[in-house]
């Protein structure tokens, strides 16, 4: 799999990762042996780039990735695999929490879970504006790094100006949902950061399943997964869930996409696969970093990263499907 350089921070890395916010909560249950082969059947697919968070199952998804850093010898120098994680939600999202003290409480915490003594990238898990937009910030962060706790650092936002803003101030990367249901960060945030040499984390390739295109008005979702409890926001932000498309309307736009790969898309590629592709093939995209629940999942979203080059067809019809479905609706918001 092609590799690309990861904003400042010098490292390459796979240009399609491995989100693994679902190997800790919040996707159903999933078993830490399952976790495991889905992190070893990527590596073995070509990814290099993990992304993970200290709340993802209360420092699970840290635990099982530093379980398998070890035994895979990925600790050793000049070794591929990169790591991100974040931090920031363990405490109330209010500005006053974001201090250096309580940055080295968190770093400290998930090099524990990962057992490593330098974490290679930590971004700030989408934090309030006012916190992006303070050079307060920065600073703490820069003395991190300073200290050895951290090697680069970063944000995910939810928002478009709120990724401005963090290029502006200098983060390394900036993380933000980018798929065919949500094309506003093309308008501005992708030339920017290109321009800049910050990196782009593409995350919510697939509006949470959506364009899959295996959903439907039967299709049942665990108790525990966000897609049954916050499909208007009750818990976060809800264009992290379906990508704040709602559902109704996103069945019907992710059938128009179906048709649009069986029609248009390379041969033999899945409506998944296209729609990964699509967010890779953008100029400015890094890496991007769907989930995957098991091992299948996982080879099929990194075999995404050696498709051709998507036809102007598609693209235009992804661009059409956006403007009739879903831009009034998407684009003023994020």
């Amino acid at each position: 799999m092609d590799q690309r350089t990861l904003g400042t921070t010098g490292k390459d890395v796979s240009i399609v990762g491995l989100g693994t916010w679902q190997l800790g909560a919040d996707w159903g249950d999933v078993s830490e042996a399952d976790a495991r082969a889905v992190l070893e059947a990527s590596v073995a697919a070509g990814v290099t780039f993990f992304d993970t968070a200290d709340v993802y199952g209360d420092g699970r998804s840290e635990q099982i990735i530093g379980t398998l850093l070890k035994a895979s010898g990925a600790l050793s120098d000049g070794a591929p695999i990169t790591v991100a994680t974040k931090m920031g939600r363990r405490l109330d999202q209010v500005p006053e929490n974001y201090t250096l003290d309580n940055f080295r409480a968190w770093t400290d915490r998930s090099r524990r879970n990962l057992g490593v003594d330098t974490l290679d990238l930590v971004q700030l898990h989408c934090p309030p504006s006012a916190t992006i937009e303070d050079e307060a910030t920065y600073d703490a962060l820069r003395t991190l790094v300073s200290e050895g706790a951290i090697a680069a650092y970063g944000v995910s936002v939810e928002t478009c100006d709120q990724a401005l803003a963090a290029i502006e101030h200098g983060a390394a990367s900036v993380q933000i949902i980018l798929n065919a249901f949500r094309l506003k960060p093309l308008d501005e945030v992708l030339p920017t950061a290109q321009a800049q040499g910050v990196g782009i984390i593409v995350r919510v390739p697939l509006a949470s399943g959506l364009l899959s295109g295996r959903y439907s008005n039967q299709t049942v979702f665990a108790y525990n997964d966000h897609r049954s409890y916050n499909r208007r926001g009750e818990a976060f932000d809800v264009g992290e869930t379906f990508s704040g498309v709602d559902y109704e309307t996103g069945l019907a736009a992710a059938a128009e996409f179906a048709a649009l790969v069986a029609e248009h898309g390379p041969e033999g590629a899945t409506p998944a696969q296209v729609a990964i592709a699509w967010a890779a093939q953008q100029p400015g995209v890094t890496t991007v970093i769907p989930g995957a629940r098991n091992v299948d999942q996982a080879r099929a979203n990194a075999a995404a990263g050696t498709l051709p080059p998507l036809s102007a067809e598609l693209l235009d019809g992804v661009r059409r499907i956006y403007d009739t479905h879903l831009r009034a609706a998407i684009h003023p918001r994020w």
